[in-house]
């Protein structure tokens, strides 16, 4: 009998771009398509997810585990939503030869774009080497 190794293929990212920013509840619509948008433009050169999510439930209970929540880290305010985005790719590298094209691509398409539908100055963006996958 012929035993082969069972492998299943796993998405095999090594780097992640992590974003955590406020959106204002009724630029939602607006938000959702923008980020739709880039998500059309990340995965065109090249990244392997993009992913958008709304906070949901933004105050678990850890077990009495003393943790800092989400609202209370970005002080979030009456009709302000939550979200965490992230996008992943094969490496730094990788996320910096497509980060720059995709930037390249933004400057030429949005050069008089409308202003961003959240708060900049309280978005949270960095970049994560992949530990545990």
């Amino acid at each position: 009998m012929n035993m082969k190794k069972n492998r299943t293929k796993t998405n095999s990212a090594k780097y992640v771009d992590g974003f955590v920013l406020v959106v204002p509840k009724k630029k939602v619509a607006a938000y959702r398509k923008m980020a739709q948008e880039g998500s059309r433009i990340w995965k065109k050169y090249g990244a392997l997810e993009y992913k958008e999510c709304v906070g949901d439930d933004l105050s678990p209970n850890m077990g009495g585990m003393p943790a800092l929540t989400f609202p209370k880290m970005i002080k979030l305010k009456k009709g302000e939503t939550v979200w965490f985005s992230f996008v992943t790719y094969k490496s730094r590298a990788h996320r910096d030869q497509v980060n720059k094209k995709v930037m390249a691509e933004m400057d030429k398409k949005y050069k008089d774009a409308p202003p961003m539908p959240f708060d900049m100055k309280r978005m949270a963006y960095g970049g994560f080497k992949v530990i545990v996958d």
